[in-house]
C-alpha cells in the first residue's frame, strides 16, 4: 500500500512539472494570453522593422496594449506594412506615433505607441500617419567609423 502512494505522489509531481513546462513554452514565444479579450485592428507602415516578428508585443508607457498581427510588405510605398491588435480598453488618439523599439542592448523588438493629443481616437482599420523605424545597430557603427574616418581625413 504504501509503494502504490509513493508512485502516486512521483505522478502527480511528474504531470504539475510538464505543466509547468508548457506554461513556461507559451509565456516564452509570446503565446500567453489564449485570445479572451476583444481587440480592434489598425495599422502602420515602416521603412525598416528589424527583427520585428508577429506576435510581437505592442507597448505604451511599458504597458503591454497589444500585440503585432501580421507583417506585409507594401509593393507601392515599398515600406514594411504592419498590423497590429490592441485590445478595446486602450484608446489612442489618431495623431499616436508608434517606433519600432528594442528590449534592451540585444533583446527582442516590439511596437512601442506614444500618444498623441487629438480628441478622435483610433478605431478598427485606422493607420498610423507617425513611425519611427528600427535602429540598426550595424548602421550605427559603419555611420561612427565612416565619421571618425572623414575626420582623419581632414585634419591632415
Amino acid at each position: 500500500m504504501e509503494r502504490s502512494t509513493l508512485d502516486l505522489w512521483v505522478g502527480l509531481f511528474v504531470v504539475a512539472g510538464l505543466g509547468a513546462l508548457t506554461i513556461l513554452a507559451l509565456k516564452v514565444g509570446n503565446m500567453g494570453s489564449f485570445g479572451g479579450t476583444e481587440t480592434y485592428q489598425i495599422s502602420a507602415s515602416f521603412t525598416n522593422i528589424g527583427g520585428l516578428k508577429p506576435r510581437a508585443a505592442v507597448k505604451s508607457s511599458g504597458v503591454v496594449v497589444g500585440r503585432v498581427d501580421a507583417i506585409t510588405f507594401d509593393n507601392d510605398k515599398f515600406m514594411a506594412k504592419v498590423v497590429m491588435n490592441i485590445e478595446t480598453r486602450y484608446k489612442f488618439p489618431k495623431d499616436s506615433s508608434a517606433s519600432v523599439l528594442t528590449a534592451g542592448l540585444l533583446g527582442e523588438q516590439y511596437i512601442g505607441i506614444e500618444g498623441g493629443g487629438e480628441d478622435a481616437m483610433l478605431a478598427n482599420g485606422d493607420g498610423l500617419k507617425l513611425t519611427q523605424s528600427a535602429v540598426v545597430l550595424e548602421k550605427l557603427i559603419s555611420q561612427f567609423m565612416f565619421d571618425k574616418a572623414a575626420e582623419g581625413g581632414s585634419a591632415k
